[in-house]
């Protein structure tokens, strides 16, 4: 099989691709589908699979779906091969390999959301099944499509800042954010979803992985469930958000104040994920039913939330992967160390800045005439959002990266449909298991306080 490239990959050859969605969640109803209905000559979702029928017809009628393929369970949508090309499995985490395996043995090709699987085990059965289907799966691994992370690799290959020695790699992973998820949302507990730095960072390792250009030999962690616990509940905080809360005012955490007021004219993602119905009463009872109401302070979370991670690669190359709740911005943001330069850049702002060395004065105090590198500042993406935009920006599309991945798995599929040679997807099963084994690795050591070595 040829190898990847990072060559962006499109087109509307041999008709638009047919597709089958599970899950019409976030991810599948709103990220993968929406893309669809922004392409319609590229590709279609003409079947979908969720257990919760608002939210199923709901996607289904924006589809035009007919009846007889809107199905409550993925085994009823798999119970045999459809009138689709491919599958895109966006279940929830601990429901993703059985549903693969299944559609492996159809012989589909599949679009699997990350992470891969919750558990070693899980991830290692999904591996073996796999071995006679060498690149049916791509995985999500959405960064690797954005043409910020692809921008950056690019200048690393040619060698703009010379050998690279060290990454230091931050998410931000915002305040609000992490409240909406991993407090009150899906990820909150590791055994119903898994580890906060693979469903969170597993891209963030992948992408390291990817610069860095070599595998990942031993790795140590340190984080813990620090501030969201019962005993830093606020005196006067209630149960919910919207029970009459004596600190609701200068509670950064406010429910109420989050989804009803500050994202009053937003519709989409966070505010659809805690309802279909969008209206203010639809958000208050929310609210008042569901976790996304509860004060984060008491709910049953047990996931990290802040997490660091120190990662030794076999070519030497050292980095540090901080991962943290506590941060005003969802964001990325990352140096890159090299023997002549240096690279920094913030995903929100799409600025990439690269420093040489080479002819530069050096910057010693005190010196006459001194001054910094010779630089070169690239703007890779779209401005910075502030206020309720910048929470809709989070969920806009990775970046690019949803857009580049559905594009590039819609032109494969097209490709092999009609009988033409067909290259390894960027992020297919095979190039992101490391990513996982590494998480699963610094879960081990966070727990142990030991080195692992991989």
């Amino acid at each position: 099989m040829p190898t990847p490239t990072d060559e962006p990959r499109s087109g509307t050859s041999d008709g638009p691709v047919r597709l089958l969605v599970l899950g019409a969640g976030n991810r599948g109803g709103h990220a993968y589908g929406g893309w669809c209905l922004e392409h319609p000559d590229e590709a279609r979702v003409v079947g979908i699979a969720d257990p919760n029928d608002e939210r199923r017809h709901a996607v289904a009628d924006k589809h035009r779906i007919a009846p007889e393929y809107r199905y409550a369970h993925w085994r009823d949508a798999l119970a045999k091969r459809g009138p689709w090309d491919a599958v895109v499995v966006a279940t929830p985490d601990r429901e993703h390999v059985d549903p693969a395996i299944r559609a492996l043995e159809l012989g589909y090709d599949i679009l699997l959301e990350k992470p891969i699987a919750p558990t070693p085990e899980e991830l290692d059965r999904l591996a073996t099944a796999a071995k006679d289907h060498p690149g049916a799966i791509t995985v999500s691994h959405v960064m690797r499509y954005t043409p910020f992370w692809l921008t950056i690799r690019r200048l690393l290959r040619e060698g703009r800042i010379g050998e690279l020695q060290g990454i230091e790699h931050a998410e931000h992973i915002a305040y609000w954010h992490f409240a909406h998820s991993y407090v009150r949302g899906n990820w909150h507990r590791a055994e119903t979803s898994s580890p906060m730095l693979l469903a969170k960072a597993c891209h963030d390792l992948d992408i390291l992985r990817w610069l860095v250009g070599a595998p990942c030999v031993a790795v140590a962690s340190f984080g813990e469930l620090r501030h969201f616990r019962i005993e830093n509940a606020p005196p006067g905080s209630t149960e919910r958000c919207i029970d009459g809360c004596a600190v609701a005012d200068t509670c950064p955490y406010n429910a109420e104040r989050f989804y009803v007021e500050h994202l009053a004219e937003h519709h989409g993602p966070p505010v659809s994920v805690i309802t279909t119905d969008t209206s203010p009463a639809g958000r208050r009872r929310a609210l008042a039913e569901t976790d996304y109401g509860r004060c984060v302070y008491r709910m049953d979370n047990d996931v990290v939330d802040h997490q660091t991670t120190a990662l030794q690669f076999a070519n030497g190359v050292t980095a540090s992967l901080v991962v943290s709740a506590f941060t005003t911005q969802n964001t990325r943001k990352i140096t890159l160390m090299g023997s002549h330069g240096q690279i920094t850049a913030d995903k929100r702002t799409g600025e990439i800045r690269i420093e040489s060395f080479v002819g530069a004065r050096p910057g010693v105090a005190g010196v006459v005439g001194a001054g910094g590198p010779d630089s070169e500042t690239l703007k890779v993406g779209p401005q910075a959002a502030s206020g309720s935009e910048s929470v809709a920006e989070a969920y806009s599309g990775h970046a690019g990266g949803d857009a580049g991945l559905m594009a590039d798995f819609t032109w494969r599929i097209r490709e092999r449909r009609a009988g033409r040679p067909v290259e390894a997807a960027r992020s297919s099963l095979e190039e992101s298991l490391e990513s996982h084994l590494v998480a699963f690795a610094a879960e081990r050591a966070r727990l142990s306080g030991k080195v692992e070595a991989l």
